[in-house]
């Protein structure tokens, strides 16, 4: 009787070891999944307020095209200057980020900024005076027209709320000059945000010397 009572004591010991390095396994088990969890959800936290800052700056930042002018030379269109401003709530634009598309349905040019053709108001006799305009046909220029912060520099071509530039093109360059009845298409592209629209026929006869376009 009394080796019987020493082996249950024994089979009880050994069933509460077992039990003891089962459960300790599980916390382990419990402790490496609670790590995991944890490190997956905060990667995934930054991921999401990272996603969506770039929506909203995606959303909210842009260009707003606020007017086209053109200027006359003979019987062609040889200099237009595209009026563009921030949109509302929008994030600061980097202008030397960004790309103008144009085309007059037969020829496409890509434009990227040229910093030697900035000028920082524009010239006292008109704005199409202004020396801003001997450009390549793949480079546009800046003539800022309102700058309160003084934030848009030749090296720091940023507008922000509230600044008006005008972006200037070389029609000559580009196309040839633009002819009457030639209908313009294309896009201001920022490096973030909605692109500024450009869409116009120029006038069926040219009368003056400066027309509003868009």
């Amino acid at each position: 009787m009394i080796k019987l009572k020493i082996g249950k004591r024994a089979k009880v010991g050994a069933i509460g070891i077992g039990a003891m390095i089962v459960f300790i396994a599980m916390v382990l088990v419990a402790g490496i999944a609670a790590s995991v969890l944890i490190q997956t959800s905060s990667k995934l936290q930054r991921q999401a307020m990272t996603t969506g800052q770039e929506t909203i700056g995606e959303v909210s930042t842009g260009l707003k095209v606020y007017a086209v002018e053109g200027h006359v030379s003979g019987t062609t269109i040889d200099k237009i200057a595209i009026i563009v401003t921030p949109r509302a709530g929008s994030s600061p634009i980097d202008l030397s980020t960004a790309i103008i598309q144009l085309s007059n349905s037969t020829i496409k040019c890509i434009m990227s900024l040229d910093t030697t053709n900035f000028a920082t108001s524009p010239a006292s006799t008109g704005l199409f005076n202004t020396s801003a305009f001997s450009l390549n046909a793949d480079k546009f220029g800046v003539i800022v027209l309102e700058d309160e912060d003084g934030s848009c520099t030749s090296s720091t071509p940023v507008i922000n709320k509230g600044d008006k530039v005008a972006l200037t093109i070389n029609a000559t360059a580009a196309f040839g000059g633009l002819s009457p009845r030639t209908y313009v298409w294309g896009t201001i592209m920022p490096e973030q945000g909605a692109p500024g629209i450009i869409s116009f026929t120029t006038p069926a006869s040219y009368v003056y010397d400066v027309y509003q376009l868009q």
